[in-house]
């Protein structure tokens, strides 16, 4: 089981209290979890990726194992940790301004 850590205006549109557990085969990806994240929760449809291009919105970042892995492939697969639930894969709303 996949952990997912949103951010609390996600988990208000979610009706989370907390993370998330996701059942995602293998292999771990930022698609495969968002995918699953989104057919559990639709919700959530739109707000973390483009309904049509499914590219990450603006001001949205993901995190895996304290790294940044915003720009990385959606396909490529996420750290070993996370698939295996130890760590969890956070979606954090970016912040921006001086």
């Amino acid at each position: 089981m996949i952990r997912v850590c949103l951010p609390s205006p996600l988990r208000a549109l979610a009706r989370l209290d907390d993370e998330t557990l996701l059942d995602v085969p293998p292999p771990v990806t930022q698609r495969a979890v968002l995918d699953a994240l989104e057919r559990r929760y639709p919700a959530l449809r739109g707000t973390i990726r483009d309904r049509d291009t499914f590219r990450r919105r603006p001001f949205v970042r993901f995190f895996a194992c304290e790294r940044d892995c915003s720009h990385d492939s959606p396909d490529a697969p996420l750290p070993e940790t996370v698939a295996s639930g130890s760590e969890p894969f956070l979606i954090v709303g970016a912040m921006a301004g001086g």
